[in-house]
């Protein structure tokens, strides 16, 4: 598959709104709380308009000023050339691949699922006992998912008036982005995440998408094999390259 890799990059990078955002060229920067990577770094789509190492002093000190270390969200094949090697000499390491997969979208929705627009408690509920434990975590990403722009959709199943298994979807154009896939501890290799992800991409055909994309820690095999078995490949990976010192693990996290 065929994959305009800068292209899907953008549309991804504005599905996951950060608190904050600037640039630096066509290097984008964001910046929220401090934990999701996605929306606490600096994607390089392109050239800064800088030289490597000015560039790089430059997102440093936008992320000092903001009290956040810094963090570079870079797929390989599509950043500037030598960036990586840059980073390397100043003792960054790259950290958490993360797989891009491109799936069908259509399709039934699956049963006992349902869809609203705007956050509820029932998916709270879910997004918080399903993630890191840490309140500022859940508050930091709950606060994303309350600024993903429209057309999207929040889903939730629940199973004898308990709340069991979430995700969201956001439709921009042709594309949709599938995120906060979690179900809870307690009801999980039930099936549930597979209703789920039908009843998203059923939302995303009807609202125009013609394919979906999603976001998978490369070392989380059973997502990979779900995702896998509903039509989704992978189209490129990226890493996390972050300072060797003074990171919390925390802000790497995909989920």
């Amino acid at each position: 598959m065929v994959v305009d890799i800068a292209a899907l990059e953008q549309i991804a990078a504005d599905a996951w709104p950060a608190a904050r955002a600037d640039r630096i060229g066509d290097w984008r920067l964001f910046a929220s709380s401090g934990f999701s990577g996605r929306i606490n770094a600096c994607w390089p789509l392109g050239e800064s308009g800088l030289d490597l190492d000015d560039g790089i002093d430059a997102v440093e000190a936008w992320y000092a000023d903001r009290d956040l270390p810094p963090l570079f969200k870079i797929v390989e094949s599509a950043a500037p050339p030598g960036l990586a090697d840059a980073l390397r000499r100043r003792h960054y390491r790259a950290r958490t691949e993360t797989l891009m997969m491109i799936g069908p979208v259509g399709g039934a929705a699956g049963a006992g699922v349902a869809l609203s627009g705007d956050l509820n408690g029932a998916f709270a509920t879910v997004f918080a006992a399903a993630g890191s434990g840490d309140p500022g975590d859940t508050r930091e990403r709950l606060e994303a998912l309350a600024r993903v722009p429209s057309p999207r959709a929040f889903a939730a199943l629940t199973i004898a008036g308990r709340p069991a298994a979430i995700g969201a979807v956001a439709v921009a154009g042709r594309r949709a982005g599938i995120f906060a896939m979690r179900t809870d501890p307690a009801r999980r290799r039930q099936g549930l995440a597979r209703r789920v992800l039908q009843t998203l991409a059923a939302f995303a055909a009807e609202t125009g998408a013609a394919t979906a994309y999603l976001q998978v820690e490369a070392d989380n095999a059973p997502a990979i094999a779900l995702y896998a078995g509903e039509g989704f490949v992978e189209a490129y990976r990226y890493r996390y390259w972050a300072p060797e010192r003074g990171l919390r693990d925390a802000v790497l996290a995909e989920t």
